[in-house]
């Protein structure tokens, strides 16, 4: 297996930091780039490398989210505490995001070892990457109709019902290729939220679940930890860090006045062209 120096470690970092928030498949896309870096994307030491990394694109979830937190914590205490606080629209959301991340949790949990053996295979991302585009189409298309009924909601309408469907629909980002934003921006558009509120509430459940998949992997290979040295790992973490944050800020902006058609067109190429290197032998699927 070929060894990762700093310059591996950058690109991963970037792709890591690129993809984990926009909905093209962060795993797919380390998938491929472990690949062509000449890494075995199965190898323990590798997908510990890759659980680290991941842990710098949730920090720059905590930071950018930070405010937004602490207040979605603060409404969910008051409203235990007091019946009256619970009308407050912050402490139903709080209760979306923490009931929309236990079912990937749950599933995650169950077919860890289907998940990090069987399929890490570039076929399957290629067809999750083709076939889940289509699933993104059909809900631009309901949230047009919801659009033109003026039924559209923001962020205070947000219930718990909405978290448990979103995270529900999460599970399927367990598959590579789907991609976790992808799945979660798309349910929250189906089920008539806004864009941005829609994207946000992508970005809010993927604290606890990447939060807790990233620990879980870690300690799960917490013997190949050192397999690459600190250094690699270090600057595979801030890279990621800075490349997530300056992702999430862009990805908001965008959002917010242009559906995800772009990310449909572009992950129909992606997975067409690596069903191409695949059927030719230029790429190994595993």
């Amino acid at each position: 297996m070929a060894d990762l120096g700093y310059l591996e470690a950058v690109v991963l970092g970037i792709v890591e930091g690129l993809t984990e928030y926009l909905p093209v498949s962060s795993t797919g896309h380390l998938t491929i780039a472990e690949k062509l870096l000449g890494l075995q994307v199965d190898a323990p030491e590798v997908t510990a490398y890759t659980a680290i990394i991941q842990l710098g694109a949730i920090a720059a979830t905590l930071i950018y989210f930070f405010t937004d937190i602490v207040r979605f914590a603060t409404a969910w205490f008051r409203g235990l505490a007091h019946a009256g606080a619970r009308q407050d629209p912050d402490y139903g959301l709080a209760w979306a995001v923490i009931i929309g991340s236990l079912p990937v949790g749950v599933v995650g949990f169950l077919l860890k070892d289907v998940i990090s053996g069987g399929l890490r295979s570039l076929w399957v991302v290629s067809a999750a990457l083709i076939l889940w585009s289509v699933v993104m189409v059909v809900s631009e298309r309901m949230h047009t109709t919801f659009e033109k009924r003026g039924a559209v909601r923001g962020e205070h309408s947000v219930r718990p019902l909405d978290g448990l469907l979103i995270g529900l629909v999460q599970c399927f980002s367990l598959i590579p290729g789907v991609s976790r934003s992808g799945a979660t921006i798309s349910a929250g558009l189906a089920r008539g939220i806004d864009r941005v509120t829609a994207t946000r509430l992508s970005f809010f459940l993927a604290i606890p679940a990447l939060t807790a998949a990233g620990f879980f992997e870690a300690y799960q290979e917490r013997e190949a930890l050192s397999a690459f040295g600190v250094g690699p790992m270090a600057v595979g973490l801030v890279v990621a860090f800075v490349v997530a944050y300056a992702s999430i800020a862009w990805l908001l902006r965008f959002v917010a006045s242009n559906s995800l058609m772009a990310f449909v067109w572009y992950r129909v190429g992606l997975g067409v062209i690596l069903a191409v290197a695949l059927g030719a032998n230029w790429l190994s699927a595993t």
